[in-house]
Formats: structure tokens, C-alpha cells, sequence
């Protein structure tokens, strides 16, 4: 849309200055004669009336047609026209006076009084015209500088409605529907693509409170009142809202403020991303995942099942052919019981990462935790010439967590790095430090590594490199960290690894 200009433009004619030149000048000229001319008839009529009663009576009316030509110049020429023109006048009629018969005594006062009057009428007169043609050019210059502000302001407003058209443009063709509230919480606008997602029109939304648009809306009306209260400068989150229609649609919602330049809260924005496909296909995904991860688990129960049975199957075939042989049969009889303890160890690991019990969240000393754990493997690692550094920072904040759940998950991940090392010797570095809003715990080992394709695997179930294994240990550690909303990194090369344990900080009470 292209706005109409606010006037007519003033567009100059081609040559017009110089034609108004022009014509000034002539006028002046022509104004000129004329007074001089008017000066020289009256001054000759002013002569040549007799010196009689009569005459002195056209005399008397002569002395007072100087006055027009002096009022001509003084407006035609101004002050400078009009002293020149009362002057001109003042001479003849002056001499003519000395010159008269009547005058022979001298310049009466009448006479001085009528010089005076020429002086004063063409003072007073051209004073008057210079004063009304510098109004004049005053108000010719405020009117050029209105023209131009008017000009600015006009260009400004077109600027105004196109960017208001751009705006808008831009709301209409966003997918993200977009709501905006005034400070009473009252729905003010709302672009298409909101109409659409909440199944109303603007013309029902507005001025309607926004906690009227939904049946259930998932918290976003609070979160509207806290940005217009000033409580948050922003708020996001992602909810399930139900609008007035009945249509479910989950969402992204961010909720900000809108300020005007001094500062005054208009209200708040509230835009809105559909994110109903991207969470059904979240779910999806899910679904497969958990499938895939219980085909895998169901694959590994079987062969860690397998492989007991099968050897208990043998050695029970063994004890058949044994007979009466008792060194045959206590050999059969001990495998038999190991295989059976293998099988409960398998049995007892699922159990814990199958049903995991609920942590007791109390506030934690993450050290003190590290502390007990050092001190129940330090013989272990003892055994197998491996050393426990500790490097446990002073300043740590507090964690919510469960204590015994957190002892299992740093227990594990220092007996495997002992394990990893038995033997061949090397070290531990335990460490503690605040990271932002979290407590990280570092354990690093000097071992042989984790190879790059294997690296992925660690917390998959049933994953192990170690004959005795099962496989669960760091598969219990991730679901512990899950609960505790933490989480750990694993880092390796051809020579060491390091697990990274990230713990939220308690808040401060």
C-alpha cells in the first residue's frame, strides 16, 4: 500500500524568480515617476495659485497633497523612501515660502509644523512598511521551515505506515503464532497464524483475557502476569495447552515485556510454536529407542543365561558319567556352584537396573562421599599397585542427592578404573570443583584406554570387556545420574580415561 501524501505538494514554476524580479523592478520604477511626478505638479500648482484669499486657500490645500506622494514612497520604499520623498517635498515648499510676498517676515511655525508633518507622516508610514514587510519575511521564512518540518513529517509518515505494513506482512507469514496483551492481561492483537492454532478469530479474542482462550492453559497465564508484574523479563516453557475449542496442542511458549522508549510497560508478547509433531515424533522415537534397547537387553539376558546353563549342563552330564568317581563329581558339583553364583550376580545386577529404587534426596557432602569411597578401595587398589590421589576442592556447595546411591556410582567407576590397571599398576586423580550452577566429579585413570568404536558402548547393557563382568555396572550409574538430574561424560584415548560427573548444586536455603 503506498500512502497518499498529507497536502499538495508547493512545486516552484520553472523561471519564476527571475520573472518576479522583473516585475518588482518595473513597479518601483513605476512608483518612482509617479511620486516625483505627483512632487513636481503639486509643487508647480503649489506656485502658480495667486496671492489672493483664494489662493492662499489652494495653497493651503496644495501643502497637503505633498502628503500623498510622501505616503506612496514610505510604503512603496519604506523608511529610507518615505524620509526621502518628506525631504523632497520639505525643499520647495520651503523655498517657495521664503520666496512668497507673504512670507517676507520668515517661516511661520504653521510652516515649520507642516515640515514637521511631511517628517513624521513619512516616518511613521515608512517605519509601518519596514515593519510589515519584516513580519513578512519572518513569516515567509517560518513558513519555509514549516514547509519543510511539514515535508519532514510527511516523509516520516509514509515511513511509519510502510514499516507498519512490513510489520505486519512479516506477522502474517510467520508460522509461530503470536499473541499480543495489553497490562490488564487483555488480548490487544493476534496474527493469523495464532487465529489457527487456537481455533478463534481476532475478533473473538480481542479484548478478551488470555486465560480465556484456553480450556487449559498450561501455566502460560501465570507466566503472563509475572512479565507484566515486572516478577520476570521473560518466561519460557514448553506445554500441553487445550484452547477453548477442545483442540489439544503442545507448545513452545516465550512470554516477554514490551516497553515504550521512557519505559512504560505496554504489555507483553506471547508467541507460540506448535510443537504437537515434533513431540509425537519425539515419541516415536522413544518407542523405538526403549524397543531397541529391550531387544538388546532381552539378547544379552539370553546369553548371559546361556552360557551358565550350558555349563551347567555339562558338568551335570559330567556327574552322570562320573558314577561313583568322587574327585569328578566335587569338581563337577564347585562349577556347577560357580556357574549358579554367575547367574545370580546376572539376576541380581537386572534387578537393580530393572527396578531401580527411589533416591532419598537429603543435602550431600559430595567429598565426604568421595572420602568413604577412597577409603573402601584403597586396599583394593592396593593389591593391584595402584594409588588414590585425591584433589577435592574446600569450597564445594552442597547437592541433593541420595548418599548410598551416590557411594554405588563412584565406588563403580574408581573399581573399574582399578581393574583396568590391575596389574600393570598406575593412578587415580579423584577430583571436586564448582562449575556454575553444578559440582563436577572428575575420576581419571592412567590405564590402557577405551577404544573409539568401543567408547560409545560403555553405558550400553551388557557391554564388557572382562570375562567376570556383567555388563550393568555403568549402565546402574547412568540410571542413578539420571535420577539425581545429572549427568556423566566419558572421555578417552590410547592411554587414559576420564569420567565426569555433573551434579546440580543445592540451592542456598
Amino acid at each position: 500500500m503506498t500512502p497518499e501524501r498529507l497536502g499538495p505538494p508547493h512545486v516552484p514554476r520553472p523561471g519564476s524568480g527571475v520573472v518576479d524580479e522583473e516585475h518588482e523592478r518595473l513597479n518601483k520604477t513605476r512608483a518612482i515617476v509617479i511620486i516625483v511626478g505627483a512632487l513636481v505638479v503639486i509643487t508647480i500648482f503649489n506656485i502658480a495659485a495667486p496671492h489672493t484669499a483664494g489662493g492662499m486657500f489652494l495653497q493651503l490645500v496644495y501643502r497637503r497633497l505633498y502628503l500623498i506622494p510622501i505616503i506612496l514612497a514610505a510604503y512603496t520604499f519604506g523608511l529610507q523612501g518615505g524620509v526621502a520623498a518628506s525631504l523632497a517635498a520639505s525643499i520647495p515648499f520651503v523655498l517657495h515660502t521664503q520666496l512668497s510676498i507673504t512670507a517676507g517676515a520668515g517661516m511661520s511655525v504653521d510652516n515649520w509644523l507642516e515640515v514637521a508633518t511631511f517628517l513624521v507622516i513619512g516616518v511613521l508610514f515608512g517605519t509601518m512598511r519596514d515593519t510589515e514587510e519584516r513580519k513578512a519575511h519572518d513569516m515567509q521564512e517560518l513558513r519555509g521551515q514549516l514547509e519543510a518540518a511539514y515535508a519532514k513529517l510527511e516523509d516520516r509518515a509514509i515511513q511509519l505506515v510502510n514499516i507498519q505494513d512490513y510489520t505486519a506482512s512479516i506477522l502474517r507469514a510467520i508460522t509461530s503464532g503470536v499473541v499480543t496483551v495489553g497490562p490488564d492481561g487483555s488480548v490487544a492483537t493476534a496474527n493469523p497464524a495464532a487465529e489457527r492454532m487456537l481455533g478463534m478469530s481476532e475478533f473473538e479474542m480481542v479484548p478478551r483475557p488470555i486465560s480465556l482462550m484456553f480450556r487449559v492453559d498450561g501455566g502460560l497465564a501465570a507466566d503472563v502476569a509475572k512479565v507484566l508484574a515486572g516478577r520476570l523479563p521473560i518466561a519460557m516453557r514448553e506445554t500441553t495447552v487445550v484452547t477453548a475449542t477442545g483442540h489439544e496442542v503442545h507448545v513452545q511458549v516465550s512470554t516477554s515485556r514490551m516497553r515504550a522508549v521512557g519505559g512504560t510497560v505496554l504489555g507483553a508478547v506471547v508467541t507460540l510454536e506448535d510443537q504437537s509433531d515434533i513431540k509425537a515424533l519425539t515419541d516415536q522415537l522413544i518407542r523405538a529407542d526403549r524397543l531397541a534397547a529391550m531387544g538388546e537387553l532381552t539378547a544379552g539376558v539370553a546369553h548371559e543365561v546361556r552360557n551358565p546353563l550350558g555349563v551347567i549342563r555339562a558338568s551335570v552330564q559330567l556327574l552322570e558319567d562320573a558314577k561313583c568317581d568322587a574327585a569328578r563329581i566335587d569338581e563337577a558339583a564347585e562349577v556347577i556352584k560357580q556357574e549358579i553364583d554367575r547367574l545370580d550376580r546376572v539376576i541380581k545386577a537386572l534387578l537393580d537396573f530393572g527396578r531401580p529404587s527411589k533416591p532419598t534426596l537429603v543435602r550431600a557432602d559430595v567429598n565426604s562421599v568421595l572420602e568413604d569411597v577412597v577409603l573402601f578401595t584403597s586396599r583394593f587398589a592396593a593389591q593391584g599397585n595402584v594409588t588414590i590421589d585425591q584433589n577435592l576442592s574446600r569450597e564445594l556447595p552442597t547437592v541433593l542427592g541420595d548418599p548410598d546411591q551416590l557411594k554405588q556410582v563412584f565406588l563403580n567407576l574408581v573399581t573399574n578404573a582399578v581393574q583396568a590397571m590391575a596389574g600393570d599398576g598406575g593412578t587415580i586423580v579423584v577430583e571436586t570443583r564448582a562449575a556454575n550452577e553444578y559440582v563436577e566429579i572428575i575420576i581419571s585413570d592412567t590405564g590402557p584406554g577405551i577404544s573409539e568404536k568401543d567408547l560409545p558402548k560403555v553405558f550400553d547393557p551388557f557391554f564388557t570387556k572382562r570375562a567376570e563382568g556383567t555388563g550393568l555396572g555403568l549402565t546402574i550409574v547412568h540410571r542413578i545420574l539420571d535420577e539425581h538430574d545429572g549427568h556423566i561424560e566419558v572421555e578417552s584415548g590410547s592411554t587414559g580415561t576420564t569420567f565426569t560427573v555433573s551434579l546440580p548444586a543445592a540451592l542456598s536455603e
